[in-house]
């Protein structure tokens, strides 16, 4: 029963759970002469800190998240389907979808310019942008000298 606590205690002080049952010592029921092996979290470096749950982990909760929202989704077109409703159920999701996945100037980062100029400060355009000036640079093009 020792060696299952210690190894619940080891597991937990991996995965950085704060409860009291990790923070605890485990009990040593072994004899006084025979010194526990040290946790691999513990060391002079860690100071017996548990250590940093890797970042790789935390896209999985939006993930999950949007999964959930999906099945609801879906759910509810099962449900309107059956009453006859599917049609107009999809269309006002839509409707909603292109309402959500669109931002205001509000909500722009400082300094994000909208891909429409006459949006952003001064008019300014994004890189990447034909203007009217190219524009015509490019078509009153001459032949290039020599030919």
């Amino acid at each position: 029963a020792a060696a299952v606590e210690q190894r619940l205690a080891r597991f937990r002080a991996a995965r950085g759970t704060s409860s009291a049952a990790a923070r605890l010592p485990p009990r040593s029921e072994e004899p006084p002469g025979k010194a526990a092996a040290p946790e691999a979290s513990e060391g002079p470096d860690r100071g017996g800190q548990p250590r940093p749950v890797p970042a790789a982990t935390e896209p999985a909760r939006p993930l999950l998240v949007l999964a959930l929202k999906v099945l609801l989704w879906a759910v509810l077109l099962a449900l309107f389907a059956e009453l006859e409703l599917g049609l107009p159920f999809f269309v006002v999701s839509l409707l909603y979808w292109m309402y959500a996945g669109t931002r205001g100037p509000g909500e722009r980062r400082p300094g994000e310019l909208s891909a429409y100029s006459v949006f952003n400060p001064g008019c300014t355009p994004i890189a990447g942008t034909l203007t009217a000036e190219q524009l015509e640079r490019e078509l009153h093009y001459r032949p290039a000298a020599g030919r």
